[in-house]
Parts: C-alpha cells; sequence; structure tokens
C-alpha cells in the first residue's frame, strides 16, 4: 500500500493492523491534529455520522479540546489506556450520539503519532477492558504508530515539494504576463487561482487587486486626503479553463523560430456571427497559408474541409478528431479512448475490491468527451467495477458540483468518481469535501487546473489523467509549416497512414508510484518539456510570409468584477498602502477600519499587501478568508513576493499604454512632416513653362539620391504633358555641385533626351566652375549658360529653328 496515492486507505489498513494486534478490538481511529484541530481518520468499525454513506468509514472534524486525564501523558512516545467513554465524549461524541454503545469497563489504547519529532496525533483502538497490553503488542501498537507518521511524512513532503513546484509556475506564468501586453482581467484570474493552489489552509474566498488612479501614484501627501480612489478588479469564483491558452503558448512557442504568423481566433460551435463556420470561410477567402482548428462540431466543418482541399489550403485538427473520411488530412491531439481506459486502469488500483463508480461529462456536447467515457466504460467491463450511465455536465463547475452532491447523497453506495474534462474533477472533488467524504470517494479527473492542484494535495482527488496540450499545439504548427514549405504529400508520408498523431497523456499523483508522476515531479517535467520543444524546432529553414489562422473554442465569458472604490483613511487598503508593508485583520472585529466591499462579507481573515514598483505605492492585493487567524508569516512572505511581480505588471501595462499613446502621437507627426517634406521638395524643383516649347526647372539646396529622383520623375511629366523641347536647370541656387551632382544632372539631360528635349544648364556661378574643373567633374555634352538670360535666349532660337523645319 506504501506505492498506492490513497493516504487514507495507507491509513486504513494501518489502524487494521492494529486492531489485529488488541484482542478483541471492536474499533479503531486516527486522530490527526490539523492546524487548531483533531481531525479523525481512517475510522474502522464506527457507523457513519448522519448523512454520510455507512458502507466506508470517513473522516469527522471534532474541536480540539483540553486533553486532560484522558490524553497520553507519561512520554512522547509510550501509549496507554484511558476511559472509552471519556476518550468518546472528549473527541469523538458522534460515536456514542449514533447509537453506538460503548460497553461497561471498556478502555481505549492510545499511541501518539509523531510527525518530524513533534507530536501530531493518536492512534486509538478500543478494547473491552481498562486493562494495558502486554510489552510486546504495546511495542508493536507503537511502531504501527510510527508507521503512520511515516505515511504522513511522506504525504507533507510530497505536498510541500508540490506547493513549491506549483509556486514556480505561477511565478513562471506572472512573468510571462508581465513581460507581454497584459490585460488586467486575465491577470487576477491567474493571481487568484494560482495563489489557492499553493496556499491551501488561508481558504481565500476573495482575491482582488486594487488600483491607485496613474495620476495619484507617488503623491505622498495625498495620501491623507479624503478623496484617494481605486479600481478594484475581483477575481471570480468559477475557474477559467487554462487547456486552449495552453495549446496557443505551444503553438507560439514553435511558430516564432519558423517565421509563421498565427492569427489566433476562438469560436463557438453553432452558426452566424462569432462561430468557428465563420472563421473557417474567413480564413479559406483569405488564402491563409493553412488552418488549425480544434472543431466544436466536427461534422459542421466538413464543408469548409472540403473548400480548403480545393484551393489546396492544409487542414490540421487537433483536440476533437474529424468525422471518419474527413477531407481535413491529419489530427494531432489525446487519443481519448486510449486516456479513458487509462482512468478506469487507475480507479481499478483506487478500488481493489470493486465498488460502484459514477462519471461527469458533456457526453452530449463533445466527441472527445464521449471517446474518455467509452474508454471508461471499455476498460471497466468485466470487472469488479460497476459504472453508472454518465451524468451530462457542461463545462460548469458549480453546476457540476450540485449535480455531484446530488448523486452522492442518492446512491450512498457510490464508491468512485471519474472527472471527464477538466472541470468535472473538482466538481466531484467539492462535492466530497461538502459531504465529508474526501479521500473516501476515489476520484479521477482529467487534465490540472489549479483546483485539480489543490484538490490533489487535500487528497479529494487521488489521480488525474493529463493532456500534453502545449505539445499539441506546437506539434499542430510544426507539422503545418512542413505541409506548406514541403508539400502536404510528403509532409504526411512521414507520418502514420492513419493520418493520426496522438499526443501523449500523464497519470498525475500526489506522490510518486510506479505506475504515476508525482505532482511536484509533473510540474518540473512540465516546463523542461516546454523548454526542450521551443530549443528543437529552431534549425528548420524559415519560409518568409506564412500566415496561420488557428481556431479554438470560446472561453466563458468573463465574470471579473471591475468596480471604482474609495478609500477611507483608516480602512485595511489605506493603512496598507500608507505603511507600505502588509496589513493583516479580522474584519469582524476591526469595525468601520475594516471598509472592505460586500465580497468580503463574513471573513475572519483580510490581508492588504501594497504593489510596490520603484519605490512607488501603486496599489494593494487584497484577499478574505472566512477562517480565524488564516494567514501566517509564511502565507504573508508569499503573497509578498505576489505583489512584487504584479506591480511589475502594472507598470508594465501602464508603460506600454503611454508608448502606445506616444507612438500614435509621433506617427501623426511623422505623417505630418512628410506632408510638409513633400510640399518643400514639390516647391524647391518647380517646373514652370516660360515660353512655347521652353521649360524652367530651377534646383534649390542639394541635389541626394531622393530629391534627384523626384526632379527627373518631374521633369518627364511636365515633358509629356507640355510638349517641351527644351529644358532650362537653374542650378543658381543649389548649395554645392560635386562629382554625384554632377552624375544626377547628366542623367537627367540623358532623360530628356528619350523625349525628344534638349537639358539646358544654367546658372554655374564662377566658384562652381572652377571648382569642376579642378576636381576634373564633366557635364557630359550639356549645354551650359552663365545665367538664365543666356540659356533662355538659346532655348528660343532652338525652339524657332525646330518651328521653321516644320514649315
Amino acid at each position: 500500500m506504501r506505492q498506492a496515492p490513497d493516504l487514507l486507505a495507507v491509513l486504513q489498513q494501518t489502524v487494521r493492523r492494529a486492531m489485529a494486534v488488541v484482542p478483541h478490538a471492536r474499533r479503531g481511529c486516527l486522530l490527526l491534529r490539523e492546524s487548531d484541530r483533531f481531525v479523525a481518520r481512517a475510522l474502522v468499525g464506527f457507523d457513519a455520522p448522519p448523512g454520510v454513506s455507512s458502507r466506508v468509514p470517513v473522516g469527522v472534524e471534532v474541536e480540539e479540546g483540553a486533553l486532560g486525564t484522558a490524553a497520553p501523558s507519561d512520554g512522547a512516545h509510550a501509549s496507554r489506556i484511558v476511559d472509552a467513554r471519556a476518550w468518546y465524549r472528549t473527541y469523538l461524541p458522534f460515536a456514542i450520539e449514533a447509537g453506538c454503545g460503548v460497553p461497561e469497563g471498556a478502555g481505549v489504547l492510545v499511541a501518539p503519532i509523531q510527525l518530524c519529532g513533534e507530536p501530531a496525533g493518536y492512534l486509538a483502538l478500543e478494547q473491552a477492558t481498562m486493562e494495558p497490553p502486554g510489552e510486546e503488542r504495546r511495542a508493536t501498537i507503537e511502531v504501527l504508530a510510527g508507521t503512520a507518521g511515516d505515511a504522513l511524512e511522506r504525504h507533507r513532503l510530497y505536498d510541500d515539494k508540490a506547493s513549491a513546484a506549483q509556486e514556480i509556475r505561477l511565478f513562471e506564468r506572472l512573468l510571462h504576463a508581465v513581460g507581454t501586453t497584459l490585460a488586467l482581467h486575465d491577470l487576477i484570474e491567474t493571481i487568484a487561482h494560482g495563489i489557492k493552489s499553493v496556499q491551501l489552509d488561508p481558504s481565500w474566498n476573495t482575491v482582488e487587486i486594487w488600483l491607485l488612479e496613474e495620476d495619484r501614484v507617488g503623491d505622498g501627501p495625498g495620501l491623507a486626503r479624503d478623496d484617494l480612489c481605486a479600481r478594484v478588479y475581483r477575481a471570480p469564483a468559477s475557474e477559467p479553463t487554462t487547456y486552449f491558452q495552453n495549446v496557443r503558448a505551444g503553438a507560439d512557442s514553435a511558430a516564432r523560430p519558423l517565421g509563421v504568423s498565427i492569427d489566433w481566433r476562438t469560436g463557438h460551435g453553432g452558426d452566424g456571427e462569432g462561430s468557428q463556420r465563420v472563421l473557417l470561410d474567413e480564413a479559406i477567402d483569405r488564402r491563409m497559408s493553412g488552418i488549425i482548428v480544434a472543431p466544436s462540431n466536427p461534422v459542421s466543418a466538413e464543408e469548409a474541409f472540403r473548400r480548403a482541399a480545393e484551393m489546396d489550403i492544409p487542414v490540421v485538427v487537433i483536440d476533437t478528431p474529424p468525422i471518419p473520411g474527413s477531407r481535413a488530412p491529419l489530427y494531432i491531439g489525446t487519443d481519448n479512448l486510449a486516456s479513458g481506459r487509462l482512468a478506469a486502469e487507475v480507479m481499478k488500483r483506487l478500488l481493489p475490491g470493486g465498488g460502484v463508480v459514477a462519471s461527469l461529462g458533456a457526453v452530449g456536447l463533445a466527441l472527445n468527451i464521449r471517446e474518455r467515457v467509452d474508454g471508461f466504460w471499455a476498460a471497466a467491463l468485466g470487472s469488479t467495477l460497476t459504472v453508472l450511465p454518465t451524468i451530462p455536465c457542461d463545462w460548469d463547475q458549480e453546476a457540476g458540483t450540485r449535480l455531484a452532491m446530488v448523486a452522492l447523497e442518492g446512491r450512498s453506495d457510490i464508491a468512485g468518481a471519474f472527472g471527464a474534462a477538466a472541470d468535472n474533477g473538482p466538481s466531484w472533488g467539492r462535492a466530497a469535501r461538502a459531504l465529508g467524504r474526501a479521500g473516501d470517494l476515489k476520484v479521477v479527473g482529467f487534465d490540472l487546473v489549479a483546483r485539480t492542484v489543490a484538490l490533489l494535495r487535500q487528497g479529494a482527488i487521488h489521480a488525474t489523467i493529463v493532456q500534453r496540450e502545449h505539445d499539441m499545439g506546437f506539434r499542430a504548427v510544426e507539422t503545418i509549416h512542413r505541409m506548406i514549405t514541403r508539400g502536404v504529400g510528403p509532409t504526411l508520408a512521414e507520418l502514420p497512414p492513419s493520418r493520426v498523431v496522438h499526443t501523449r497523456v500523464d497519470c498525475v499523483t500526489l506522490e510518486q508510484t510506479p505506475w504515476s508522476t508525482a505532482l511536484s515531479d509533473y510540474l518540473s517535467l512540465e516546463a523542461a518539456r516546454r523548454a526542450a520543444a521551443g530549443n528543437g524546432v529552431r534549425s528548420a529553414p524559415v519560409a518568409p510570409g506564412i500566415e496561420v489562422m488557428m481556431i479554438g473554442l470560446s472561453p466563458p465569458s468573463s465574470s471579473v468584477v471591475e468596480d471604482q472604490v474609495s478609500i477611507p483613511a483608516r480602512s485595511l487598503v489605506r493603512r496598507a498602502i500608507a505603511s507600505g508593508r502588509p496589513v493583516v485583520i479580522d474584519p469582524a472585529e476591526g469595525g468601520a477600519d475594516a471598509a472592505l466591499p460586500a465580497a468580503h462579507d463574513g471573513a475572519r481573515t483580510a490581508i492588504a499587501v501594497p504593489l510596490q514598483g520603484r519605490g512607488n505605492v501603486l496599489g494593494a492585493l487584497v484577499l478574505s478568508s472566512a477562517r480565524r487567524e488564516a494567514c501566517d508569516a509564511c502565507d504573508v512572505a508569499f503573497l509578498v513576493r505576489v505583489a512584487g511581480t504584479v506591480a511589475i505588471g502594472v507598470e508594465n501595462a501602464r508603460l506600454l499604454r503611454r508608448i502606445s499613446a506616444r507612438s500614435e502621437e509621433l506617427e501623426r507627426a511623422n505623417l505630418q512632416q512628410e506632408a510638409m517634406l513633400q510640399t518643400i521638395r514639390e516647391l524647391s524643383s518647380p517646373v514652370v513653362p516660360i515660353a512655347d516649347g521652353i521649360l524652367v526647372m530651377p534646383i534649390v539646396g542639394v541635389m541626394d539620391a531622393q530629391r534627384s529622383g523626384d526632379f527627373i520623375a518631374s521633369m518627364l511629366r511636365e515633358i509629356d504633358a507640355k510638349r517641351a523641347h527644351v529644358v532650362l536647370i537653374d542650378v543658381t541656387g543649389m548649395a554645392f555641385v560635386d562629382a554625384t551632382a554632377a552624375s544626377r544632372l547628366v542623367e537627367a539631360a540623358q532623360a530628356a533626351a528619350l523625349l525628344g528635349a534638349e537639358a539646358v544648364l544654367v546658372g554655374i556661378r564662377p566658384e562652381v566652375a572652377q571648382m569642376m574643373v579642378r576636381q576634373g567633374l564633366d557635364v557630359g555634352s550639356m549645354v551650359t549658360h552663365a545665367n538664365l538670360a543666356s540659356g533662355f535666349r538659346h532655348a528660343l532660337s532652338r525652339v524657332r529653328r525646330r518651328a521653321a523645319k516644320r514649315r
């Protein structure tokens, strides 16, 4: 049993082994200390409290009382006998209230349990008399108490590792967010659910970001004024599904080094505006290089797949497989049937004696969910598991929890539960906790959202099957890039003939077993796999101009609450902002000083942690819990680290906003400047007709490359339009004439000659002429005149001779 992830089963086995040592032992349990409470675990031989299944023992919380004479006191590791009635009245009153008679003169053998050298609880065994056991039996009982302590210590070590790994994961996501354009609505959701999965004991009910008005940041004296206001962002209770965020992250990781531009879209599975059908049609009409899609309705998408194939636009389907015979050439995603079978195999390990198993899932809405359930059923067939019909449930975790509670209350014999989608596992785990069956109900979930992490650590979910979402997005982009650059046929020839590429899944448990990965190890391996995937594609050829539309499912509408509030002078948040230090209070005892929104009603612990960036306080991270004294020094230190990262994100968001506004201003200024320069260029090289067939083009300033091009183009247009025969190029206003300028003037004369016009250079100043001779500059066969008047006489004579010849 030491290799099982089920701590409760390990503890129950320990209690049973101890009962076998004590003659005629009727009942046994572990009484474990959790914070300020003793919690009864691994009850064997007890009738369950009302409202809880009597089929298997359950854990029941009881308030801690004074141990008095009912507690062992003759040594940290010594066991002793106490009166059974006194023990049950103090620690397990339900054992008497439920009608479980306690024989006269019965005793309870109590053996202390040590955890990391500290008292952690008791192994309690009821026996018929107060007579202590012999030394050999007593020593065996104390060894078994030590075994329970070892199991608890191992569990705690795995939990500490998982907490540390999840904290690293949270900060990786926060740092990724603050390094990009930041949406505060997304940030508060990431923060809230990340904190809750790292810190389990506080049971934070409400998590908020309070941001001061931007023009008040750094306004120290303003903190004493009564008009200080903040914009409040409150995280929703429901957890966002991160599936497509992870898929997109994998796609982006592959796209960057390959030079692929991804147009990420989401749409619903129906018709009309905002649907995947409309997005697919748009991608085809735009002739995108390729399409990657997770079809909500594979049947409806097939017409678009046919059109894409006719236009040679490759399509890769992910997440949900296309229909048989689909025109989409490839599916990359989870083998959902195999994943369902794996979930059933895990359930068999959790319920070695068999039992009734219920399941939740959107079987009527999603093919992949239906396949997982089918796989679970197939693997359970012929085993000792009895699988009930799946309870239909969409992706609403709150609704799923209500359905799970109804199922558990309606059937007391349900021993296991399967959650076929990300939200379904937490629904079972939350229902089990609410009904006092956490650990007793064996739950196998799917995917690894933040609440699943928390429930794994709390023992309410025993295992979860995790898809490799990042790998799915990465491989989809990598493959479609090969299809675009090398052709669909050659790419498919290197893949399985089935045109199906299955990304793998992982079985994750809190503790490591021969058939599962420990949660802490999985979180570390996931980060390593992402890094390895990003490095492995860098040698692939880059094909510029590849644009791929990637279409996912529309997420549920965000329920982040945004509000504008004033901050009273003596309130919790004002005190944290003014002092620059975290402030923890009990709002029930703080009176008006608490001054928190109604969302915090009923809180017994509230904390405000200032958001400090570059010496300024930007606002505060505010959390509350219904538990008294829920926040210890370690919790505060962690929240300070989170707040520091959030402050960086807020500063980045504001900086990006200011940069964007400044960029728009500069762009407008550049457009105005370009228009002015164009006007100047036009005015500095005007084309003036001074007689029939004669044009004058004065040049003022410097003849650079851009201006010479504009000059020649303008001259040729006017020669053609005015049917000119002579163009007088007046260089009197030129700043200087060097070899480059002279060659450009020659180019202008040659261009004019191609249209049958003669270019005459006039206005060369003596010093310019001297410089040109000294440097050996040559203006070719161009006719030159000292001034415009002389040049005009020359041009006029040429035009007259030309006219005379025509007559």
